[in-house]
């Protein structure tokens, strides 16, 4: 029973450790909150995902363009298969006029652009907020441990409550490892919307009539 117990108390230590610090020691260090691998970058630019012809500053009504807006909803979530998404771009560009199609198909880029990168900033401060929770969680654990170790070590200590408290520790230490590991998949879920703008915008991109 006592080897249980201290087996519990280490374990609340070990989780601080793996599951808190390497994931925040790992990521860019600028950030105390940020807890992923993948490297920080708080917002994109569109240099980096756009390809194209350079968007007028028209662009930037996307929102005011109902049929725009309602496409770029559409096919930014991620509900919807990457090939399927690119085909409803195809098709709205197939259906617009010549003297159309390259001024709204730039406001598809930047109306795409605006609202995934919002997602994606959006997802990121999910993060941090997650992450600083998983922090003072792992430390009531490791001091809950502290606490169960120094009760077992009182030789008149009360057994029932000591297995209740244990019984409360390994609960709580395996709802942590839960946490841990769905943190590191959301960790993923930034750059999954970063390569999925790419991947739209590219699409648009040779749909440009000076780009065929």
């Amino acid at each position: 029973m006592r080897q249980q117990y201290r087996m519990i108390a280490g374990l609340g230590a070990i989780l601080l450790l793996a599951g808190i610090a390497s994931p925040v020691s790992a990521a860019s260090g600028k950030d105390p909150d940020w807890p992923c691998i993948q490297r920080k970058v708080p917002q994109l630019s569109l240099g980096q995902v756009w390809t194209g012809p350079e968007l007028p500053g028209s662009a930037k009504d996307w929102s005011k363009d109902a049929d725009i807006a309602a496409l770029v909803e559409e096919v930014a979530a991620r509900r919807m298969p990457l090939a399927e998404a690119q085909q409803e771009i195809k098709d709205f560009a197939a259906t617009l006029p010549p003297e159309q199609a390259s001024p709204r198909l730039a406001m598809l880029v930047q109306g795409l652009f605006d609202h995934m990168d919002a997602e994606r900033s959006h997802v990121m401060s999910g993060i941090a907020r997650y992450a600083h929770k998983q922090i003072q969680f792992a430390a009531e654990l490791r001091k809950e441990a502290s606490a169960v170790d120094a009760l077992r070590a009182k030789a008149d200590a009360d057994q029932s409550a000591l297995a209740q408290r244990a019984d409360r520790l390994t609960f709580s230490t395996r709802l942590f490892e839960e946490r841990a590991q769905s943190l590191s998949f959301v960790c993923e879920v930034p750059t999954l919307i970063e390569q999925r703008l790419y991947q739209l915008t590219k699409t648009v991109a040779g749909l440009f009539p000076e780009q065929k």
